[in-house]
């Protein structure tokens, strides 16, 4: 699977992710992966405002997350992500990492579509935005 401009975010997970047992409430790694799609977009120029500014909007439309080891309160942690396409949807991929055991705990991918500022669904990635993923 190809990695396009792959970049990574590191946190520790804070006490209010945890449950009783300490451990990762499922939910959250969606969080996570947020946190690695943001730091992606933003690595190539296109943050929400800058979408908007572009006059367009990024819809997520499809996830998925797989979980392979727990995630427990104070562990480091760290969410790579990637394009694994970006066209005609940009298909992102996340890896989610427990440092302290040094485990991967969570692959999931997330697919977004375009949008112009009406909301209307563009059937391709628009090349006012591919010059900035390419």
């Amino acid at each position: 699977m190809s990695r396009l401009h792959e970049v990574s975010v590191e946190f520790e997970v804070p006490f209010h992710d945890v449950d009783i047992l300490h451990i990762v409430w499922h939910g959250h790694y969606y969080k996570y992966m947020e946190y690695g799609r943001t730091a992606l977009m933003r690595s190539r120029g296109l943050d929400v405002p800058d979408l908007h500014r572009l006059g367009y909007a990024a819809l997520l439309v499809d996830s998925h997350c797989r979980y392979t080891y727990p995630l427990r309160y104070a562990d480091r942690v760290r969410v790579d992500a990637w394009f694994v396409s970006v066209q005609p949807r940009l298909v992102v991929a996340y890896r989610i990492r427990n440092l302290n055991q040094d485990r991967c705990s969570a692959r999931g991918q997330t697919i977004l579509v375009t949008t112009d500022q009406e909301g209307r669904l563009l059937q391709e990635t628009p090349d006012a935005l591919l010059k900035y993923l390419v």
